[in-house]
């Protein structure tokens, strides 16, 4: 009995923990705090950081992608010139081998941009980001040595099969590009910053114009053009539109280097990877971070990090759609609505304004190098009176105006003037030859409103809504949005103005542009009721402010917005 009663009377001392005390509580509170509080001080460390070199050094390098996609995306309706008098001999390519040239990048582009954008967050920004340069840089190559140099079919299939390839490389920069840039800038100048890289691509624009015409001009004196009147055109031809092809691959060739020498974005490493160390370390490579940060992460030697928590909620979960539904839908649809109009109005500038050329198509002085020229001419002239100017007024008011406010303007001002265009068209525009130039300047305002406005703002404002682990490829969802937009709009405008006469020509560019000015109405509404403003937020607030709005916070995931508001919540709830 002494025994048991002995096992009895000790039985419970093992099974019942002894209860801690409020100042062993406390400790293990604060130390909870400082732990989950960690990656917000790195974090708020990057959205307070001054403007430094490296911030630049990170535009140039990210922004010499979309350079190169820029490039490679618009040079081809100059090439495609030349093609017609190498291998068409002058006459019209038929609209379906045309519309195909045209859409096969961009469906390329599409494509790139879901691969890449999910990859992008599964791996990491930067191991995918150097894979898209590799991509861009082969399959340049591979556009200018297409095989074949007699069959026409044969050229146009090995080219279709390269500018695919190439679109996927150039879809896959633009999620990467975008993200990588929020994740590193500060929250005052981050649109700026990620308007500065976009603005690359106007340059791109005017660079894939200047070295068309350089070449043609440089062959056109070296052995002749041949004029549209002969049957063939010189076998030089054949070289020169493979050289501009093959040219686009030299900017993005530059740029490896360096842009293997990024870090991983420390938001991916903190909130992605789980890595708070590590994502201090990264900033301390390229930034100068403030001491208490290098300090806290860097005095003693800690342990191995814990593997990445598993999300709350997963992509298209519903608590997703409930989430952040909204935000992929406003991207989506603004994108897709901006880039009928743009890439209709870029890739068919040479036949918008065939009707008011100096020089009439049927000129025996014009041959397959002026030809080229004209085109690359007029792209060149937009670029830049227009286009470039636009990109830069947005870089300047991105964070001075806001982001929805200039891309409800920029709809607002290209409905007008396509209306203005559009309405008079038939009676007024097209009867009077003296009015060209007007009508070049009227037409170049949609350029400028569409970059100084929703070009821009479409880019950067999916990089700034979603959260960490989904940024990149919601970003890629609403630029493959868009692309599909560009290739109904470039395609569809192809079929619309097929062989007709004069009279139905005028009356079907009337339509034309008046469905433009629809588009870009229609884009007005979208963002006034869909689009939340993301200026002078961090990347976290903005994440966050869905779930804040309505009260569902997630124990698993803790919201991270500033320091002090964080930690206020995380001891509420001790």
């Amino acid at each position: 009995m002494f025994s048991l009663s002995c096992l009895h009377f000790h039985l419970p001392t093992k099974k019942t923990p002894k209860k801690k005390n409020d100042k062993t509580k406390a400790l293990d509170s604060e130390s909870q705090i400082k732990k989950k509080t960690m990656p917000i001080k790195v974090l708020s460390s990057l959205d307070a950081a001054r403007i430094q070199w490296y911030h630049f050094k990170a535009i140039i390098v990210a922004g010499m992608g979309l350079f190169t996609d820029a490039y490679d995306l618009f040079c081809i309706a100059p090439v495609m010139k030349m093609i017609s008098h190498v291998y068409y001999h002058g006459d019209s390519i038929n609209t379906a081998v045309l519309s195909t040239s045209y859409a096969i990048a961009l469906l390329g582009t599409a494509t790139g941009q879901l691969v890449f954008g999910y990859l992008g967050d599964r791996v990491g920004r930067r191991r995918v980001y150097g894979l898209c340069l590799v991509i861009m840089i082969i399959s340049s190559f591979g556009c200018g040595f297409s095989v074949c140099t007699t069959r026409r079919s044969c050229v146009m299939v090995s080219l279709g099969f390269f500018r695919f390839i190439l679109g996927l490389g150039i879809g896959g920069d633009y999620p990467l590009s975008a993200t990588i840039m929020s994740e590193f800038a500060n929250k005052r100048t981050r649109g700026a910053f990620i308007a500065a890289v976009f603005s690359m691509q106007g340059l791109g624009i005017l660079v894939s114009s200047a070295v068309t015409m350089a070449v043609c001009v440089a062959f056109k004196r070296g052995g002749g053009g041949g004029s549209l009147d002969e049957e063939e055109a010189p076998p030089e031809a054949d070289v020169a539109w493979r050289l501009i092809l093959m040219i686009g691959a030299l900017p993005a060739a530059l740029t490896f280097y360096w842009r293997m020498l990024m870090p991983e974005t420390a938001r991916y490493t903190a909130l992605v990877e789980n890595n708070i160390v590590q994502a201090a370390k990264d900033m301390e490579r390229v930034m100068s971070i403030t001491d208490d940060i290098s300090d806290e992460t860097t005095t003693e030697t800690p342990p191995p990090p814990p593997p990445p928590l598993p999300p709350s909620y997963t992509l298209f979960s519903l608590r997703f759609l409930r989430l952040h539904g909204r935000d992929l839908f406003a991207a989506s649809v603004n994108w897709f609505l901006v880039d009928v109009v743009f890439y209709t109005s870029n890739l068919l500038l040479s036949q918008i304004f065939s009707h008011y050329s100096d020089k009439p198509s049927s000129s025996t002085a014009e041959n397959v190098y002026d030809a080229a020229f004209r085109v690359a001419e007029l792209g060149a002239i937009i670029a830049a009176c227009s286009t470039i100017p636009g990109y830069w007024f947005t870089v300047y008011f991105i964070d001075k105006i806001g982001r929805v406010k200039i891309q409800m303007m920029g709809f607002f001002f290209m409905a007008v003037v396509y209306l203005v265009a559009g309405i008079p068209y038939t009676w007024y525009w097209s009867k009077h030859e003296q009015t060209k130039k007007g009508f070049m300047v009227l037409y170049g305002l949609v350029f400028f409103f569409s970059n100084f406005g929703p070009n821009t703002t479409t880019f950067i404002i999916p990089a700034e809504l979603f959260p960490a682990r989904f940024r990149s490829t919601c970003h890629g969802i609403s630029g493959a949005a868009g692309k599909l937009g560009a290739i109904v709009g470039t395609v569809g405008f192809l079929w619309a103005t097929e062989k007709a006469d004069d009279g139905d020509n005028m009356n079907r560019m009337r339509a034309a542009f008046l469905i433009l000015g629809g588009v870009c109405i229609a884009g007005i509404f979208v963002t006034y009721f869909f689009t939340k403003e993301t200026m002078g937020r961090s990347l976290e607030e903005n994440e966050h402010q869905q779930e804040q709005v309505n009260n569902d916070e997630s124990e698993d995931e803790p919201h991270i917005v500033d320091g002090q508001s964080s930690e206020s919540t995380l001891l509420q709830t001790q």
